[in-house]
């Protein structure tokens, strides 16, 4: 991986930013980058039911390689099926060939560290990932960095994303929220907007060939039932009953029990370094606070 310093890269004018899946997290880079300046076409596997962006284009991916031709930057939100990475099955040859590319951004997960026992992981940790699907991210991550001889490489690692419309909050009002305690066992998380302000802060830097692995959690590790309470203190209701994870399991998806077996806290003080940044919501008690505030001022019965 390329070094980080202690200071950020120096500033690159605004290019032309072709974002492969205008998802929750990719909207919202859309959003923050055509603010910054940029040009922004974005890809969807149905423009015409994708919800329009304003100042935004929108294409199909499968016609990706269109934008490719004209874009200096590309992020790629999708994740990895048993296939492998949906975009290099399908473009990696427009992506080798794209005359003005020069920086690639993969949004990744933490989940490639694999558990560590609660213990702490930073930007340099060895990935060492214990699911099929981490295993699957790592495999698309080193597929991306083979551009890295030629092009400037960021691995956004992204921890558990919450944000408006998909936070504790929701689960509260509709009644499925669940208050499962585990004690020491920690998730480290990232609002959806400081994604944005992450990957907006690292296209403006004027950045040369190689790789870097970036961070994206907040500060703030905690346990799942801890924010749960701060969600129902919020809003003025009971938290939902305490239930020992052991009893919980039972009721659980293969799926979610997965999410539990691992335990890690993310580090991220070499990635806000990089970037020169601050998040948004360092905390999950700041970031709901903001998606409350922002719910009651656009509904104020809630």
């Amino acid at each position: 991986m390329s070094a980080m310093t202690d200071l950020p890269a120096p500033a690159a004018r605004p290019g032309h930013l072709l974002i492969a899946g205008l998802g929750y997290s990719g909207a919202a880079v859309a959003r923050d980058a055509l603010a910054a300046g940029w040009r922004v076409t974005g890809t969807a596997r149905d423009p015409s039911r994708a919800t329009p962006i304003p100042g935004a284009a929108t294409i199909a991916f499968a016609a990706a390689s269109t934008g490719l031709a004209e874009a200096t930057h590309l992020l790629v939100t999708a994740a990895p099926g048993e296939a492998g990475d949906p975009m290099l099955a399908i473009h990696a040859a427009a992506i080798a060939a794209a005359p003005r590319l020069r920086w690639i951004g993969y949004l990744s997960t933490t989940g490639v560290y694999g558990g560590r026992d609660g213990g702490w992981v930073d930007e340099a940790t060895p990935p060492a990932p214990g699911q099929d699907r981490s295993r699957r991210r790592l495999a698309a991550e080193e597929a991306w960095a083979a551009f890295a001889d030629r092009r400037a490489v960021d691995i956004f690692r992204v921890g558990g994303i919450y944000g408006p419309g998909r936070s504790v909050l929701d689960e509260l009002r509709n009644g499925t929220a669940r208050r499962t305690l585990k004690p020491g066992h920690a998730f480290s998380r990232i609002h959806r907007d400081d994604i944005a302000l992450a990957v907006t802060a690292a296209i403006g830097q004027d950045l040369p060939p190689g790789r870097r692995i970036l961070n994206l959690v907040d500060d703030e590790p905690a346990e799942s039932a801890l924010v749960v309470e701060e969600a129902a203190r919020l809003l003025g209701v009971p938290p939902p009953p305490a239930i020992p994870y052991e009893a919980a399991a039972a009721g659980m998806s293969a799926m979610g029990r997965s999410f539990w077996a691992e335990n890690r806290r993310v580090a991220n003080a070499a990635t806000k370094a990089a970037l020169g940044i601050a998040w948004r919501y360092p905390g999950y008690r700041q970031g709901l606070a903001s998606i409350l505030a922002q719910q009651r001022a656009d509904h104020p019965a809630q």
